[in-house]
């Protein structure tokens, strides 16, 4: 098939100070977030300057997927904060893009980490008329190349420890009743946590290890709501009291050290260790890994050179759609939200 553009599609993050409670509250637009959770949030960004590290990763990996000769124009468009989705979009009308693959920046299924990119899609397509037709790329968390780009992360991190460590994997923690939701509901749902399960085996297959924790990060809802547990920090506790002297944490859930990954992990996880003695390491994200830049390419190619399709587990390969349709009815359904009267 012909595509005239790749259009690379992230969250968004803030460039400054003033931009930090403006992203958020599109972040968390009708959700129902307490101001005072907004607030910490927003303390966390301002501890940076007030910049997220998110746009500067993207535009690295985009440029580090245009060294590799690729051939079609490359846009960028966030979700939450500039340069919009809407705005891309509007952009490649106005050159003339008539049909462009997307590359979400998340390698899972579930609501946050596949569905909001159809409805991203949707909305920039309902507010740019005839705009170009959208196909969105799978989902890569058993790619071969996002599993090795891991596994020399976990490498990299454990050789600066001088001695033993528990390998711990993490991904944003979400609702657990949207996990329940995620995928079709013939497939039963839960797809996002197993995914980031398997994606972790894979990893740690790689690496020869067959003992290692799957844990959860960043929860942001009300304390009434279960999420997905248990939690990092937490999970360093309940190390620590069974002797484990070293930790690795491998960031699974994420392709780039933006803010949850430098705040949650790189601040408060590695405190937490620093106060109770253990030794501490974070293997990296992929960020701009050349390997990265080839898994993207080769997913163009699956759609414009009928390339094989390589991916290392029998889950179903899924997420691709047109124009923002759903994998299957039904598909991750998002959670209803009391209506106030």
């Amino acid at each position: 098939m012909s595509f005239d553009a790749l259009l690379w599609l992230s969250f968004g993050g803030p460039e400054g100070p003033q931009d930090v409670r403006p992203f958020l509250e599109n972040v968390v637009r009708g959700r129902g977030v307490p101001p005072e959770r907004l607030d910490e949030v927003e303390a966390h960004y301002q501890h940076f300057g007030g910049v997220s590290p998110i746009n500067r990763l993207n535009l690295e990996a985009i440029e580090a997927v245009k060294a590799r000769g690729f051939e079609l124009p490359i846009y960028f468009g966030n979700r939450n904060w500039h340069p919009m989705v809407e705005d891309t979009v509007a952009r490649m009308k106005a050159d003339g893009v008539r049909r462009a693959l997307v590359f979400p920046t998340s390698a899972y299924g579930g609501y946050s980490a596949c569905r909001q990119y159809d409805e991203d899609i949707v909305r920039a397509l309902q507010a740019v008329p005839d705009g170009p037709e959208l196909v969105k790329l799978r989902q890569f968390f058993d790619h071969p190349l996002f599993v090795a780009a891991f596994a020399d992360g976990v490498r990299a991190a454990a050789s600066s420890l001088s001695g033993s460590y528990r390998l711990v994997f993490t991904a944003h923690s979400v609702p657990v009743s949207a996990d329940k939701a995620a995928g079709p509901p013939s497939e039963g749902g839960y797809r996002y946590s197993r995914q980031v399960v398997e994606a972790s085996r894979l990893v740690a297959a790689e690496l020869g290890i067959t003992e290692y924790d799957v844990v959860w990060q960043s929860r942001s809802g009300p304390p009434q709501i279960p999420w997905l547990e248990p939690d990092v920090v937490d999970h360093i506790d309940a190390l620590h009291a069974k002797g484990v002297t070293g930790v690795v944490v491998c960031p699974i859930g994420f392709v780039s050290d933006h803010l949850e990954v430098v705040w949650d992990l790189d601040t408060e996880a590695r405190d937490r260790a620093q106060e109770l003695g253990m030794e501490f390491a974070r293997a990296a994200t992929p960020n701009a890994d050349p390997r990265f830049a080839e898994l993207v390419t080769e997913l163009v190619a699956e759609h414009t050179s009928g390339a094989p399709m390589r991916k290392l587990s029998d889950f179903t390969a899924a997420g691709c759609t047109v124009n923002g349709a759903l994998c299957a009815p039904l598909c991750c359904e998002p959670a209803k939200r009391p209506v106030r009267s």
